[in-house]
């Protein structure tokens, strides 16, 4: 599986390095490959694009920009695989009662910052997926105390990555035209 480089928003746009997801494989390696992939295609839809720009919100009525779409996934990653399914006990990202929508709304800090701890959420996300000895292993919603599978976590993860990466399309092609991916 293929890491996301740590200086990827910041590269001129690329061919397509993604690691392709495997035509073969068990379970874990298809839904894992999948997962990857998405990520993968996240990272290159922000390559080249200047920090600043980055933050842009360019399909109104939409608040949506791709830095927002970075917090949002870096969140998401924490709060299905560490927080609701490896039950850790670490704070939300980007995310209160008070103000739900601050990964979207509210971009202040650094976007090498976030690229960084998103890289970093991604990678501890696969720690605990490898380390888990089923797919069939449960978490538990933290609303709701109702449990799921990591197979069920994974699912959602793809769905995830695969309707914010088509936002993501749509940005990009308003920032600088580029399409793909």
């Amino acid at each position: 599986m293929a890491e996301i480089p740590d200086d990827n928003y910041a590269q001129p746009w690329a061919a397509d390095t993604r690691t392709p997801a495997p035509p073969l494989g068990n379970e874990r390696e298809v839904l894992t490959g999948f997962l990857d992939w998405h990520r993968e295609t996240f990272a290159l839809k922000c390559a080249g694009v200047a920090p600043g720009r980055l933050s842009e919100r360019g399909v109104p009525p939409s608040g949506l920009s791709l830095h927002g779409l970075l917090r949002h996934l870096a969140g998401v990653e924490r709060w299905w695989f560490r927080i609701q399914f490896a039950g850790e006990d670490v704070p939300l990202l980007y995310y209160s009662d008070d103000d739900p929508n601050q990964d979207f709304d509210s971009l202040d800090g650094d976007v090498a910052e976030a690229f960084a701890l998103w890289r970093e959420e991604c990678r501890q996300a696969r720690e605990i997926v490898a380390g888990a000895a089923s797919l069939d292993e449960t978490g538990t919603r933290r609303r709701t105390e109702e449990p799921f599978s990591l197979r069920w976590a994974l699912v959602q993860m793809i769905a995830e990555y695969a309707r914010h990466n088509g936002h993501a399309d749509l940005l990009r092609e308003r920032i600088d035209g580029v399409t793909g991916y």
